[in-house]
């Protein structure tokens, strides 16, 4: 018993390492995307695709990686994962062409199982009473790595110019970071990420599903069906379909609207990402016992609402700072709150289906919202893809406001 207590906390600390250096890498690669693109000659469309690329592909293979993992183990889809992330990046910093960019984010999407995976492996070596924490401690790690990931991307956004202005220097000098980082982190995992798998007393002997993420549109429409889960789901789902299309169109205005470089859109990033840690890490522990969960994410999706349109009409600075936070202190509030709503409703057998429903709508709002807001910029100009996101948040908080009433006692208004 001892033995495995020790085991699990260095299990942990393996897990935690891995996921925080994985998105550490993925963090620095995210403002790339759109300064990269432009300066191959991309359209703002085309730059919203190819952020939805990521996601779509991620989407597609998620399930598949998921089923390698529970035949043949955790460890060599972690290990697969964060060596095709590494070469992933070094194709991405070594493109000269828009194509280019698009296959080394398909790529990218196609190895990004890691994050699922590695949940599981939390699964593996933890009781039902031990499960919250080890899948907080991923959360963190998440979280932690992607607020540092632009940090980095901003600091070194310069250097590569002082190599060369050609690719992997350059502006695409922080996407050779990212390999760097993603390589050492896979380097690492060789020798001291351990096989989970074991702990369990049978193996998954199931053949592989290639098509099992088709699956997910049944279980989809069957949980859309449910009465008090469907409007909670479909909230979320707005939710982040509004953020999805911020993203795609915030550093194209804040390039062509205030001249920024791509090291100060890095730097842009993780101020949002700090705000956002902080208020899921901090106050929202404040906040929710005095709130409750309906309370918190109205507050949270108005303030996002309102975050989106001081974008749309900012031009300069300073009311531009102001809308960003409000934006990211609404998300963090809003997230964790419907998140918490949704598993009050679920009964506890089907915890795992109704979240994994949940994560699966989410996918889908950043496959779509992408290339929403990049179609938009690009046809009806920069402020529209954030009034488009002011509207599916407002949308989102008067269905919230609707179904108040179905809610459990403990968080209702």
């Amino acid at each position: 018993m001892i033995h495995r207590y020790i085991m699990n906390k260095k299990v942990f600390l393996i897990i935690f390492l891995t996921v925080f250096m994985d998105l550490v890498g993925f963090g620095i690669v995210i403002p790339l995307n759109s300064y990269l693109a432009r300066q191959f000659g991309a359209s703002p469309f085309q730059v919203g695709l190819l952020m939805a690329v990521f996601s779509f592909f991620q989407f597609i293979f998620s399930p598949f990686w998921g089923q390698i993992s529970d035949r043949w183990g955790r460890r060599p889809v972690i290990l697969l994962s964060v060596l095709g992330s590494s070469v992933a990046h070094l194709w991405f910093g070594l493109a000269t062409s828009i194509t280019g960019l698009f296959l080394a984010r398909i790529l990218a999407g196609l190895f990004g199982g890691n994050i699922s995976t590695a949940m599981a492996a939390v699964a593996d070596v933890t009781t039902s009473k031990e499960r919250s924490k080890g899948m907080g401690l991923v959360g963190a790690a998440f979280g932690l790595g992607f607020v540092l990931g632009p940090f980095i991307g901003g600091v070194t956004g310069s250097w590569g110019h002082y190599f060369g202005d050609h690719p992997p220097f350059g502006s695409s000098f922080p996407a050779l970071i990212a390999a760097v980082i993603c390589f050492t982190n896979f380097v690492l995992a060789w020798f001291i990420f351990p096989e989970t798998r074991l702990f369990q007393t049978e193996r998954n002997q199931k053949p592989i599903d290639g098509l099992a993420f088709l699956k997910r549109f049944g279980v989809i429409f069957q949980l859309l069906q449910k009465n008090k889960i469907a409007p909670l789901l479909i909230i979320y789902f707005l939710a982040t379909l509004a953020m999805a299309n911020m993203e795609a169109s915030l550093f194209m205005l804040v390039q062509d609207r205030f001249h920024w470089s791509m090291g100060t859109a890095s730097w842009g990033f993780a101020y949002v990402g700090v705000i956002m840690a902080l208020t899921q890490g901090g106050l929202i522990r404040r906040t929710l016992p005095l709130w409750g969960e309906t309370r918190s994410f109205l507050i949270g999706l108005v303030a996002m609402g309102l975050g989106f349109g001081g974008i749309a009409i900012s031009h300069q600075i300073y009311p531009l700072a102001v809308a960003v936070t409000l934006l990211a202190l609404g998300n963090g509030l809003a997230n964790p709150a419907l998140t918490g709503s949704i598993s009050l409703l679920t009964s506890s057998e089907h915890q795992g289906e109704t979240l994994g429903v949940n994560q699966s709508l989410s996918a889908l709002a950043r496959i779509l919202g992408p290339g929403i807001g990049g179609f938009t910029y690009q046809e009806w100009g920069g402020e529209i893809p954030f009034i488009i996101a002011m509207g599916f948040t407002f949308v989102a908080a008067t269905l919230a406001w609707k179904v108040r009433h179905i809610l459990p006692k403990t968080t209702r208004l």
